[in-house]
């Protein structure tokens, strides 16, 4: 895109542009759907620019994901207070705001661990297990709440149904997976609140 003759070049600004374009792109196409002369044609941008703000295409994945695991885990942590101070509503939270996702427009599955999928190693792979942590952390969080004895065991297995949820919703299209998948996560926090 070209820049007025006379503008003041803002790196940063042009880096958080870059990514917010590419973001969609890549979600849409994945990491090997799409080259670098394609992608700057797409974004129009040079590979200078590319190669100049992210050193390589690897350096805008990164960025990319990076960009949205962060969102993803704000969004999970502002579901999950939805619910208040109750642990139970917290989680249901969780899984209705999973359910209204994946039964958006262009859902296709959690970015993050996509990329993972197609590339284990390197900055996919880096980015997918803090995503998976930071959403750990806010379930740990809820089963706390919930004064649970083995809070971080049953947190494990509330993010093994809000990924598989994912997975299922996205390979299937069954838009009933987030449902389902909450009122599993509601049976173990009943089970375990009986066992406290």
């Amino acid at each position: 895109m070209p820049i007025p003759k006379g503008s003041r070049l803002n790196p940063g600004q042009t880096r958080l542009d870059v990514v917010r374009r590419a973001e969609p792109l890549l979600y849409e196409r994945g990491l090997a759907g799409i080259g670098v002369a394609e992608l700057c044609a797409t974004l129009q941008i040079s590979k200078e620019t590319l190669y100049r703000h992210f050193g390589s295409k690897a350096g805008l994945v990164s960025a990319v994901l990076q960009t949205r695991s962060e969102k993803v885990v704000s969004w999970v942590d502002r579901a999950a207070a939805q619910g208040g101070s109750d642990a139970f509503d917290n989680l249901a939270a969780v899984f209705d705001a999973l359910k209204e996702w994946h039964s958006s427009e262009g859902f296709r599955g959690c970015a993050i661990v996509n990329a993972a999928a197609q590339q284990r190693t390197g900055p996919p792979g880096d980015v997918a297990e803090r995503h998976l942590d930071a959403l750990l952390g806010i379930l740990v969080s809820i089963a706390r709440r919930a004064e649970v004895v083995d809070s971080d065991l049953l947190a494990r297995q509330w993010l093994m149904l809000v990924e598989g949820a994912t997975v299922v919703a996205d390979m299937r299209g069954d838009l009933e997976a987030a449902s389902d998948a909450k009122h599993a996560a509601l049976a173990l926090l009943r089970a375990a609140a009986c066992d406290g």
